[in-house]
């Protein structure tokens, strides 16, 4: 490796340490490194290019920033965990500085992550988690739902998430939705608080492309992956399919790390 980008929670005093510690590490071991908050994605967009990893410090929320950061550069991306759960994450703070040199040498795997893309009018926009269609008053509203252009329904709901692999151990599952294995690339389609008819959640082939449109003049907003919230004028729908980009994550862990991870996240949930 010649180049390594670290993008940290700037909220968070022991992320800035440790981006620090980090790059001083990188320094000493003859690699080039920057460093720029995970909140300025325009400023680390102008940075990624030629990046050959990514130190993602903090916890899930500062990853998924990342992935749309470097979308659509496929620069992996290894999470340092600073915070609760870390699904995503690989390492803590002391395994980063640790196993830095390990990294370097080329150890490791890569394991590829399916990323959703949201269509609203000409804009579009990229997702690790979810991509959610909720009304921003305490009440229901009408979501008319079409896949592959077929009719699937209209729900009576508070939202509707239309997740990936990543995200069904998120916002999904806290609204009652399936855990898929984090390579799969399926699409979760999970109502949130759904009134009578289609309650339950529907996992959907890669290859579908999901229409959401509120029919009602209620107010609602498109959010991406939880962190960017767009108004969404009534009766305006949007489309959601599979990214063509992938996220891609540098692992130490063996590759079943997955389920003995699941268990013990879990934990209070068995």
């Amino acid at each position: 490796m010649n180049r390594v980008g670290i993008l940290y929670h700037p909220r968070l005093e022991k992320a800035r340490d440790l981006a620090n510690k980090l790059a001083d590490s990188l320094s000493g071991q003859g690699v080039k490194s920057w460093q720029c908050s995970a909140w300025e994605e325009d400023k680390a967009k102008s940075q990624v290019a030629g990046s050959d990893l990514i130190l993602s410090i903090g916890g899930d929320g500062t990853i998924l920033r990342v992935a749309r950061i470097i979308t659509p550069l496929a620069v992996p991306i290894l999470g340092i965990n600073l915070g609760r759960l870390g699904f995503i994450t690989d390492l803590n703070a002391d395994g980063a500085l640790s196993q830095l040199p390990r990294l370097l040498d080329g150890e490791g795997w890569m394991e590829e992550r399916a990323m959703l893309q949201a269509q609203l009018q000409e804009r579009s926009f990229h997702a690790l988690n979810d991509v959610v269609v909720r009304s921003t008053a305490v009440r229901l509203i009408n979501i008319e739902v079409k896949i592959d252009g077929e009719l699937l329904g209209t729900y009576r709901a508070d939202g509707i998430i239309l997740a990936t692999a990543t995200g069904s151990t998120a916002y999904s599952l806290a609204a009652g939705g399936p855990i898929l294995n984090p390579q799969s690339r399926e699409i979760i389609l999970q109502p949130i608080s759904c009134h009578l008819g289609l309650s339950h959640s529907l996992v959907l082939p890669p290859q579908s492309m999901v229409n959401l449109k509120p029919v009602d003049e209620d107010k609602t907003i498109l959010s991406i992956d939880g962190q960017a919230d767009l108004p969404l004028p009534g009766r305006q729908d949007v489309e959601v399919k599979l990214s063509p980009y992938l996220a891609r994550f540098l692992r130490l862990n063996q590759p079943s790390y997955f389920y003995s991870s699941l268990r013990q996240k879990l934990r209070g949930k068995e």
